[in-house]
């Protein structure tokens, strides 16, 4: 069979977009976006990726930067099915092993926007960081070099700020990836000219994202080559839904002009309450039940909504303590609630546990406590299902084989890989043996995990710990099923 690029080619437009990432989800769904606007003639720009982290980019390099996103799913209430070939991806670098090409790319005086995903616990600063290395450590550290190289190269024109999208799924995104970079700019001593540059010429939109993107569908992914008659390696997949909302102060709606038949653009001033619909609803769904789901012997999340003890388990913990958190009418949000129980049975979606598991401390801490701290606030009470999806992360990040990057935990004696910071990695590979209660109330304590100690929610501790036992006891499924037949929708 022939390769994807033994078919199609791609013709060079202007580099306008720096992606910090080459993941699944940003191929799904900016590069998607990029490239059916190209097609319309809405837009006139490539993209050029860049790897944040070590390790080459063989496969993009193999396929001339081309692949495939599949889109299947309900859509209108019918089947919907599309395969792009993605052409607008001109180059593809690894900032560490590439480090020269990709300052380079600070020099395009087409340049307009960086777009990332760094994961949650990306957008960071740190005071370690050291503005000699090729590159910096630190995502913004990189990107603090990357717009003084801009800076310097043209002298501080005003014309050749940038627009920052980043998409990592924290609050304020924007913000927070503006401040860590000023925060570089005096720690590493550069210009106040530079900041007044940063400050006045570039602009950082806080962003927020929604789709389901699964990534290459290996068990599909022969009849899916054979019926798209050629080979790739970096075929994607995932839903027709898609909705990007950007707030900026500044309008740029008519310099990005990316929305589809499947994906909204939305430009605003205000994206907290779409922010909070989707990241407690449908993220909050995710988070406070995957980990849980996995230990009880599902692998995907189309698994969990066929199982009726780990449906009836999730549509609980959404509507009777997630759903009363968020600031919206109620019927408002429980008709998104059903909407996402309704794109989570997407047959065509094979969402993998592990995928969604990968840094889940940084989005229990983003997607689950801000609704723990309302509960508790509003109800004066530690919401029960939310204390367990706390145990059920203790539980499946238990695991005493470290090495960097990831701890080996075990399910029915097979392993699984548990991908994390490094700190929380080296913690829970340290403190796992402990009984329930001595880990519930570490774990809860850790103010830097969390950004509180939640030892504050009085009977929290005691709750996860009782679920601890339970989950020790009886299993994680029994613990499930004990806790939704006792619970009402």
């Amino acid at each position: 069979m022939k390769k994807i690029n033994e078919i199609y080619s791609r013709s060079d437009k202007p580099i306008k977009i720096i992606q910090f990432g080459e993941g699944n989800f940003l191929r799904g769904f900016i590069d998607y976006a990029v490239d059916v606007a190209n097609e319309k003639g809405t837009f006139h720009g490539d993209v050029a990726i860049v790897k944040p982290r070590q390790g080459n980019l063989e496969k993009f390099h193999c396929q001339d930067n081309l692949y495939t996103v599949s889109l299947r799913g309900i859509k209108d209430g019918s089947i919907y099915e599309e395969n792009r070939v993605v052409t607008c991806v001109q180059k593809a670098l690894a900032a560490y092993e590439q480090y020269g090409k990709f300052m380079a790319l600070a020099h395009l005086p087409e340049l307009e926007f960086v777009v990332s995903n760094t994961t949650e616990a990306g957008i960071v600063y740190d005071e370690t960081d050291v503005l000699t290395l090729q590159p910096p450590n630190t995502y913004p550290g990189k990107l603090t070099k990357f717009l003084y190289e801009r800076f310097v190269a043209f002298q501080g024109a005003p014309t050749k700020g940038l627009t920052m999208l980043p998409i990592e799924l924290i609050e304020a995104n924007g913000e927070k990836l503006q401040q860590c970079i000023l925060n570089y700019s005096s720690l590493w001593k550069l210009d106040d000219a530079f900041k007044d540059w940063i400050l006045e010429h570039n602009i950082f939109c806080n962003t927020l994202v929604d789709r389901i993107v699964t990534g290459y569908p290996k068990d599909e992914a022969k009849s899916l080559e054979e019926k798209l008659g050629y080979q790739d390696d970096l075929l994607t997949a995932g839903e027709p839904f898609g909705l990007w909302v950007i707030e900026s102060k500044v309008d740029i709606s008519k310099r990005l002009p990316l929305s589809t038949d499947t994906l909204s653009v939305v430009f605003t001033q205000d994206l907290k309450p779409y922010r909070d619909r989707k990241v407690r609803i449908l993220n909050g769904a995710h988070t406070s039940t995957v980990l849980a789901a996995y230990l009880a012997g599902k692998d995907y999340v189309l698994e969990c909504m066929k199982d009726p003890v780990v449906r009836k388990y999730m549509e609980q913990i959404v509507l009777n303590e997630i759903v009363p958190t968020v600031k919206l009418p109620h019927e408002e949000a429980v008709a998104f609630a059903k909407s996402v129980f309704e794109r989570f049975e997407n047959p065509f979606v094979k969402h993998a546990l592990l995928s969604i598991s990968l840094n889940s401390v940084s989005k229990w801490k983003a997607r689950v406590l801000p609704i723990l701290r309302d509960s508790y606030h509003q109800e004066k009470a530690i919401p029960k299902l939310i204390a367990f999806s706390f145990a059920a992360l203790i539980s499946f990040y238990s695991a005493k084989e470290y090495k960097t990057g990831s701890l080996t935990g075990y399910r029915n004696a097979k392993s699984y890989q548990i991908c994390d910071d490094e700190k929380v990695l080296q913690f829970f590979a340290k403190y796992s043996g402990e009984s329930a209660k001595e880990l519930s109330a570490r774990v809860a304590a850790k103010a830097d995990f969390w950004g509180e100690n939640l030892t504050d929610y009085n009977g929290f501790v005691d709750m996860v710990t009782l679920h601890l036992e339970n989950i020790k006891k009886d299993g994680m499924y029994q613990t499930m099923k004990n806790l939704a037949m006792a619970e009402k929708v």
